[in-house]
């Protein structure tokens, strides 16, 4: 069974059919799903639905776009709330440059912040790192005792290989099937496959046929396919593996 390890079954837009969509995932070869808190009210959001369904897990923390709202109250909140059965990981936290207009400063507080909430937690952290390359791998050398995932990456091999020396493990998303994902296919065919963990970042990042439209769980057979592809293995070592490497990730 696939393990998608980076989803947003709480968003918006689930609510019509989110319950529906739920249940059919093991029909669709999917057989866990870690939701990844962005905010406070989304990390409970998490929960509860961890709480619902057996095959979902739950992480708590604050994305770089609510770095604003973290501060030592939150980050007690946050401890309390990753002492939960569900809760296997911090996050997604990290930075993200892409855009204009935004304090460096307090996304650089904020993860360094939510880094030591990890290290307390003894929990590994899921990381959204964006056009902040050389800030992120400052900020993971300087927690060296705090390992996890790089979600969705965006960077070169090069740093790919780096991090999974340091005991890191790199998340792909429908990205790695767009046809001009020349980035993330090369790291995809270079770094160790036991290193490597499938995502959706569901409802963002469709894959190829389905790119711009509402993502979900039931799509990450075409990433795993594509790995498959990139690696020339069975589809089925691919997702008995990936699946493996996630469960490791998260500690299930």
């Amino acid at each position: 069974m696939l393990f998608d390890t980076h989803a947003h079954l709480n968003d918006e837009a689930f609510r019509e059919d989110r319950d529906t969509l739920i249940c059919g995932l093991k029909e669709k070869g999917v057989g866990f799903v870690m939701n990844a808190g962005c905010d406070l009210q989304s990390s409970k959001e998490c929960i509860a639905l961890a709480e619902k369904y057996p095959f979902l897990y739950a992480s708590v923390g604050s994305h770089p776009d609510a770095a604003g709202e973290v501060c030592q109250e939150l980050m007690e909140t946050y401890l309390q709330m990753s002492k939960h059965p569900k809760v296997k990981a911090i996050g997604e936290i990290g930075l993200d440059y892409y855009y204009e207009g935004f304090d460096r400063q307090v996304q650089l507080d904020a993860f360094r912040m939510q880094m030591e909430l990890a290290r307390m937690a003894g929990l590994p952290v899921i990381v959204h790192e964006r056009d902040a390359h050389g800030d992120g791998m400052e900020m993971v050398q300087a927690f060296p005792d705090v390992t996890g995932v790089f979600h969705c990456y965006s960077g070169a091999a090069e740093m790919a290989q780096q991090l999974v020396k340091r005991g890191w493990y790199i998340g792909f998303t429908g990205v790695l099937t767009f046809k001009n994902a020349r980035k993330a296919v090369e790291t995809a065919a270079t770094i160790p496959l036991e290193r490597i963990v499938l995502e959706t970042d569901c409802p963002y990042m469709s894959p190829e046929p389905y790119r711009g439209k509402r993502n979900d769980p039931g799509r990450l057979i075409y990433m795993a396919q594509k790995l498959a592809e990139i690696r020339d293995l069975p589809v089925e070592e691919i997702i008995e593996i990936t699946t493996e490497n996630a469960k490791r990730l998260y500690r299930i």
